[in-house]
């Protein structure tokens, strides 16, 4: 059977750009060594779309050289989505990371144009990049998460209040965006401000989160199987932490080789309980296709979800690709699985019409 020809995009025009960069060149490069005609396409900063060369590879090395796709990347290229258009590829695999991208943005362009695309659809796209939406919806169905607060675009931080709700310290973050960027733990009323001012440089709406103390931080993929099954990763465990005692932008990609135990050991029944809140959460969001659940282990052996990740990071050293790895998928199995997935819904919607 003739393979579907890819385009893969990412970069964008989100403070996540490094990260899409060094995920969406590996997936395109992995397909390629799979023997998938790819076109890659980046998208800059100021949102100009540019068709790079065959193997450009973008990686994350240091703080100080964070990879970025520029303009001068490739040969600037206007893509046709209209009726009546050719299409670049059979399958567009948008490897984004937060707005512009993984919020249900391209995902609605690619509706209108009816092209059949990896990963979420629009609403569940845009609700679960949104911290405050996700969390209500979910709180309403009884899935187990911290205490929060939101501060809407305009209002002014009432610091007194969200301690006396919360309690210290706060997890202080961009509702809308990834990677841990832009995101503080306040100890005092007097840290909020800083700490929001830093959160509203990535988006304007801010959420506050109670801390939880002594939790094991841990992560699960999800995986959609043509027949609609969910394949969820065993647990992993978050080991690297910051400065600051918490899984920051550095200890992510910069400072530790190997920031996870992909084979920790928990208490009876813990593993089994953390994959059914992820199967549930995945179900409740309407997600499709891949996403990454985040949760914490209380000690009392409580699971609470932490948030969902739609297009997790896809480095071969990220997260859901280990996990899935640890699980005998490797990472050109998962990209594929992927694009198959996307390719087996080509005219689904004219069908049901």
């Amino acid at each position: 059977m003739t393979k579907p020809t890819v385009a893969v995009f990412f970069g964008g025009r989100s403070v996540e750009q490094p990260v899409s960069a060094a995920s969406g060149s590996g997936v395109a490069n992995a397909l390629r060594e799979r023997g998938f005609d790819v076109t890659a396409i980046g998208i800059t900063r100021a949102g100009e779309w540019v068709e790079l060369p065959s193997g450009a590879a973008f990686a994350i090395d240091s703080a100080d050289a964070l990879p970025e796709v520029t303009a001068d990347a490739g040969k600037s290229v206007a893509i046709d989505l209209g009726p009546g258009s050719r299409p670049i590829a059979d399958v567009y695999f948008p490897v984004l990371h937060g707005p512009y991208g993984e919020d249900g943005t391209i995902q609605g362009l690619f509706e209108m144009a009816d092209v059949p695309y990896v990963g979420s659809g629009v609403l569940s796209s845009s609700l679960s990049m949104d911290k405050e939406f996700s969390k209500r919806l979910l709180a309403a169905e009884g899935v187990p998460q911290g205490a929060f607060a939101v501060l809407k675009p305009g209002e002014e931080l009432d610091a007194d209040a969200v301690v006396e709700q919360l309690g210290l310290p706060i997890f202080v973050k961009p509702a809308r965006a990834g990677s841990s960027l832009g995101i503080s733990r306040a100890k005092s009323a007097d840290e909020l401000a800083a700490a929001v001012a830093k959160a509203r440089e990535v988006d304007e709406k801010v959420v506050f989160e109670a801390a939880f103390m002594d939790v094991r931080e841990i992560e699960m993929g999800v995986l959609e199987t043509l027949d609609g099954d969910l394949e969820i990763t065993f647990p992993l465990e978050v080991l690297a932490m910051g400065e600051d005692g918490w899984f920051d932008f550095d200890a992510k990609y910069l400072d530790n080789p190997e920031p996870f135990n992909l084979h920790p050991d928990y208490p009876e029944g813990v593993a089994e309980r953390a994959q059914d809140l992820a199967r549930k959460v995945f179900r409740l969001l309407d997600c499709r296709d891949l996403a990454r659940v985040d949760c914490f282990l209380a000690p009392d052996g409580t699971v609470y979800l932490n948030e969902v990740n739609t297009m997790p990071g896809l480095t071969p050293m990220s997260g859901v690709p280990q996990a899935f790895a640890a699980a005998g998928v490797s990472y050109g199995d998962l990209v594929e699985r992927l694009v198959t997935l996307a390719a087996a819904r080509v005219g689904d919607r004219k069908d049901a019409a």
